[in-house]
């Protein structure tokens, strides 16, 4: 074989090697979301407003579609954050939901001294999460979250 055609080949079998190599396109990988609250506002009647902050960690979008969450707040259980959103969130972006609850009594109770006292205020979101991967079906995720909201100065009745 002549060195020309040899070189011909080689590059030949070079281009269809990076061809092969592009033909998979970008990865489609599904993780798991999470929710967290961004923001607990305390309502004039005592319920809450949470802003709920869901994360797709996923390469592709999903629909979320329900959230069934416990709020522990302040070491009580406060009640359930249910929402159904129906709402894309493209690829390991977030967006913000508002969710109306209603408290237990001692988590009213333990929120409202917190807030007086200018104190941090722990709590545990535990639940599953629906949503739609696009171009798959729907699945349910578990979520355990654990953080701190802080109040707001100069917003009273708001932790964030």
């Amino acid at each position: 074989m002549r060195p020309a055609s040899s070189f011909r080949l080689a590059l030949a079998v070079f281009a269809f090697a990076l061809l092969a190599a592009c033909a998979g396109g970008p990865v489609r990988r599904v993780s798991e979301p999470t929710a967290q609250i961004q923001q607990l506002t305390v309502r004039a009647d005592g319920g809450w407003t949470l802003q709920l902050r869901l994360q797709n960690y996923s390469s592709i979008p999903m629909r979320f579609d329900s959230v069934h969450l416990t709020l522990n707040a302040a070491n009580q259980a406060a009640g359930d954050v249910v929402a159904s959103p129906a709402l894309d969130i493209g690829p390991e972006s977030a967006d913000v939901i508002d969710v109306r609850v209603q408290p237990s009594t001692g988590a009213k109770l333990a929120v409202a001294d917190a807030l007086a006292s200018g104190r941090a205020v722990d709590y545990r979101l535990e639940g599953k999460i629906s949503a739609t991967p696009e171009k798959k079906s729907q699945q349910t995720f578990d979520v355990h979250h654990n953080s701190t909201l802080n109040p707001a100065p100069g917003l009273p009745g708001v932790l964030r």
